[in-house]
Formats: C-alpha cells, structure tokens, sequence
C-alpha cells in the first residue's frame, strides 16, 4: 500500500458553463476516515464520480491507491467498495436476487458474508425491490460495498435513509475498516455523523476546497463561549480582552461571559489570579465551523 489512499492533483471537472469541481488538490491517507462535507451541489459526487472513472475530469489528475484513475479503472474498482449517493437496483428482483447479481459482477468476493450482514441489518431477502422502503433499499448498497472487505470504501450519503439504529450499524462497520487499516472516504452533509467517525474533513463550496483539517483542529479555532463567576469582583473587562484569543466580554455583577477563539491559555492565566466559583465552556461543534467557515468564503 501507498501512504495516500488517494490523491488528487488540480482536479477540475466543468459541464460547459456550469461549475463541476475546480482545481482540487487533495491527500486521503491510507487507514484514515476521511469526511468530505459539503451542501448538495457542492462537487462531492462529481468528485467521487471522477475518482471511479464515471466521469472524465476536464484536468488534473487523480490516483487511487496508487493506481491512475483512468488507465487503472477496472483494478481501482475491484479493489474498492462503492455506495452512491442514488442507488438504483432492479424493482422486480428479489432483496437475495438483487444482491446474488451484485455480487456476481465482482466474480462471487465477499459472498460469505453476505447472509451476516442481512442479519445484522435485518433484511428480509425474499422481499422484493418494488416493495422496499427507501431505507430498506439503502441496506442492499451497505451490504454491497463493504461485504468484500475493500481497501477502500467511497461512500456517498452512507446512511441516507437509514434509522438511527441502522445508522450505528453502519458507523460500527466503518470503524471495524479503520480499525482493519482500511480507508474509508465518506461524502455527506450530516455533520454530527462525520464528527461521531471522520479523522480528517475536507470541506467543499462551489467547487473548490476550502478546508482540510482533523476535526478536533476545526472546533479548536471554533469561538467557544465561556462563562465564569467569581466569588467576589472578578477583572474587569479591559483586563480580560488583553488576554489571546478573546472575542467579547460581558460581565453582569459577578458573573462574566467570554467568547473566544482558539486556545484558552492566557485566559486562564488571568483567570488564576481570582476566586473562582464556578466556570462553564460550552464548546463548539463541528457544525458551528462548517457554518462560520461558509460564511467567511461569503465574505
């Protein structure tokens, strides 16, 4: 195995006048989570499509466990577990048809394990497609990506449909493939999922990658609201918007409220020259930064 799972250098895909993705340099590493946010439209199934050679890029170059994306395709996809974002399957086959057939095209691998993961998702096979929930439907895509046991796992939307209860199926699935030293690259909108599995998130907006970072990293700049009451007079407020990272301040009596951004370091070195009676942080979460990072790129 490579040290990157994936690599994209200046990837750019354009539909004539509409935007596709537009110069995307990215690393996913081998044995990460890899989260890929970013609204509807924002370029992440373009990008996914372009990685499996669905679609043509316009420029740039991708590699795909160290293969290139169009002169290695077949090998790639033979070594990868795909769920798209649209999943469409035959309406008149059975759940255990449908999946038989999938199963095929990749010459039988992961049949084994086929029946254990409709147990575990509590999937009738005798139920025909036609008579599936959208949920139901979204199991036999889960099932198929990742029964083989891929090197890598590109899932769009994984758990689009999926009750809670399915969802953390899912999620058990994607940390069993980190923790087996696979790579998982997941597309999705629904921040509190990517927070709960993803190591790393890149962020798109019209196109273009704005943000790459650790989760952690990203709610760590995040401005975070700290409130403190003191037992008698606290600083005041001059004294607290020296400290780094300090936002605004809002005292009432004895009770202050600050919001910073950052490390907290020097305020709690102020801090530590008053008594202290109680302190609460609320911290930041990872949907709070995608937001703040959108409006930025607004600005």
């Amino acid at each position: 195995m490579t040290d990157a799972a994936i690599d994209l250098s200046s990837l750019t895909k354009s539909y004539g006048k509409a935007r596709g993705i537009v110069d995307l340099d990215l690393e996913v590493k081998t044995g990460e989570v890899f989260g890929y946010l970013g609204p509807n439209g924002s370029g992440k199934t373009t990008t996914i499509r372009t990685l499996l050679d669905l679609i043509r890029p316009t420029s740039g170059t991708a590699t795909v466990l160290g293969l290139d994306a169009q002169k290695h395709a077949l090998e790639i996809r033979s070594r990868t577990g795909y769920l798209p974002g649209e999943l469409s399957l035959y309406e008149e086959m059975t759940v255990q048809e449908s999946l038989d057939y999938l199963f095929a095209l990749r010459g039988g691998a992961g049949t084994d394990r086929m029946k254990e993961l409709c147990d575990q998702f509590e999937l009738d096979p005798t139920r025909k497609i036609r008579d599936l929930s959208s949920g139901n439907k979204q199991k036999i895509g889960v099932i198929q990506a990742f029964a083989h046991q891929p090197e890598l796992l590109i899932l769009d939307e994984p758990t689009s449909g999926l009750d809670p209860l399915m969802q953390q199926k899912v999620y058990h699935l994607i940390d069993a493939a980190r923790d087996e030293g696979r790579t998982v690259f997941l597309s999705s909108h629904v921040l509190p999922e990517v927070e709960r599995i993803a190591d790393r998130v890149g962020i798109i907006r019209k196109g273009k990658l704005i943000e790459v970072a650790t989760v952690d990293e990203l709610k760590d700049r995040a401005v975070r609201v700290v409130e403190v009451r003191f037992g008698s007079e606290g600083p005041d407020e001059q004294t607290l918007l020296k400290a780094d990272n300090v936002v605004s301040v809002e005292q009432r009596r004895t009770t202050v409220q600050i919001r910073i951004e950052g490390s907290m370091d020097a305020l709690i070195k102020i801090l530590a020259g008053y008594e202290v009676v109680a302190m609460r942080s609320e911290e930041a979460d990872l949907e709070e930064v995608f937001l703040d990072l959108y409006r930025e790129d607004d600005a």
